[in-house]
């Protein structure tokens, strides 16, 4: 990382989690509902799906955040935010549609996740308004 772009590891970070949700989104199109039947999952199929989809849809919107972010102000806050969002929020619905039942419990981190990328939107505003005024 070069002094003159400390930021640079959220376009990085930000492409790869993009290039992954692209992948997990495939895998989701054409592999999943044979992995779950697989696992046993048929009776929770949909809702498995459901969570999946979900969770690859916002680590896409947020991989993608990551990368405009980057040279805006207050970046690294609202950058944190959506990483720990995506793992939060993500992360634990991919975990929720392959563990077992007993592992539900793990939703109760999904709106945790939320919150994060909500406080990273936040993050971006206040710095857009501030900037204005600053003007």
């Amino acid at each position: 990382m070069s002094s003159r772009h400390p930021r640079m590891p959220f376009v990085l970070v930000g492409a790869l989690l993009a290039a992954a949700g692209v992948a997990l989104g495939a895998f989701g199109a054409h592999g999943l509902e044979g992995r779950l039947v697989a696992l046993g999952y048929e009776s929770a199929l949909s809702q498995r799906m459901a969570w999946f989809e979900t969770g690859v849809k916002y680590q896409l919107y947020h991989a993608l955040g990551l990368i405009v972010v980057t040279n805006l102000p207050k970046s690294r806050w609202a950058g944190n935010a959506f990483l720990v969002g995506i793992l939060l929020f993500s992360g634990s619905l991919y975990a929720m549609t392959f563990l077992s039942t007993d592992w539900r419990k793990l939703g109760a981190v999904v709106p945790l996740g939320g919150l994060s990328f909500i406080v990273g939107w936040v993050v971006i505003a206040y710095a857009a308004w501030q900037n204005k005024r600053d003007s």
